[in-house]
Formats: structure tokens, C-alpha cells, sequence
């Protein structure tokens, strides 16, 4: 097993936390924050916006069973990556499209996958590509949020809808 890690935020983190808990080859997603500048930040100081934090998934995955590519590909079609810190009603720079690298040779696979990406959209691709900081995971009651809480209207009516649409385009790729 080859273990790598990638670091993505693409709006509400229990959105992209709930697809990746079901791609072959995850090892683990874990809802965290980072970008910002204050340390061990809490769910209402990076609501606030003044911490400058994004909210993010920090994922373990291995690359012998899914590459980096694939889990951009998934990535980039689960969320809306042309939309300047904001997904759906959710809005503020936490909600940013991130993917943050902690070496150059993903940020090169990031940025060609943006790339191939861009093709897809009418608009411009915003997503922010940065150099992987501290992370820091978010509270428990953030963790497994769409398993435990299905029936929650933001569930249903945000995530499951991602959720659904990752399952038709990837089912190849179903854990």
C-alpha cells in the first residue's frame, strides 16, 4: 500500500466528506480547517471569516488503488469550482474551492487537472491551489455528519444530491 494524502475544500466540508467516505481506495476523510492564522481554530471562529481558514476534507488515500487524478475528477465534479468563495447559499471565503498540495509534483497534477477541468465550465475555475499548512481537524459532532444525520434537512437536500450524482458519474469507483 502506497499511502498519500490530499487536502480539498469545496464548500461545506460535510458535502465532500460524505462522497469520499465512499471511493474505493479512501483510507480515511476527516473534516478539518487550515488556510488560516490562528491555531487549533474552533467551527465559530472560522464562521466568522476572520480566521481566514477554509473548511476542508483531509483525505488518506492509496494511490495504488486511486490516483490523485481520479479523486480530482471526483472533486471537480461534485462541486461548483467557478464560484469566488461560495457553494449554494453557503458564502464566505471558509466555502472557498481549495486544494491544497504538499509537494510540487501534485501541485503539477492539480494544475494540469484544472486544466482539463476548465473545459467543463463556461465560467472561469477559482479554485485556489496552496501550499499545505497545519491542518486542524474540526469538532466530533462535524465527523461522519451525512451517516449520522441523513434525515437532517441539509442533508437531504444538499448532500445527498452530490452524494447521488458522484454515485451515477463514478460508479466504477464506489467503495
Amino acid at each position: 500500500m502506497s499511502k498519500e494524502r490530499i487536502v480539498l475544500g469545496g464548500g461545506c466540508f460535510w458535502c465532500i466528506e460524505a462522497v469520499y467516505k465512499n471511493v474505493k481506495g479512501v483510507l480515511s476523510a476527516v473534516n478539518g480547517y487550515t488556510g488560516g492564522v490562528r491555531a487549533n481554530p474552533s467551527y465559530e471562529n472560522v464562521c466568522s471569516g476572520a480566521t481566514g481558514h477554509a473548511e476542508i476534507v483531509d483525505i488518506a488515500y492509496d494511490n495504488d488503488m486511486i490516483k490523485l487524478e481520479d479523486i480530482l475528477d471526483i472533486f471537480f465534479a461534485i462541486h461548483n469550482p467557478t464560484t469566488l468563495n461560495q457553494q449554494g447559499a453557503d458564502k464566505g471565503t471558509q466555502y472557498r474551492s481549495v486544494i491544497y498540495y504538499a509537494h510540487d509534483e501534485e501541485k503539477g497534477i492539480i494544475e494540469s487537472s484544472i486544466e482539463k477541468h476548465q473545459k467543463e465550465w463556461n465560467e472561469k475555475i477559482v479554485t485556489e491551489v496552496s501550499e499545505l499548512g497545519e491542518v486542524y481537524p474540526a469538532e466530533a459532532y462535524h465527523q461522519n455528519y451525512y451517516n449520522l444525520n441523513p434525515m437532517q434537512g441539509y442533508c437531504q437536500v444538499v448532500i445527498a444530491p452530490k452524494l447521488q450524482k458522484f454515485m451515477t458519474k463514478f460508479p466504477q469507483m464506489l467503495s
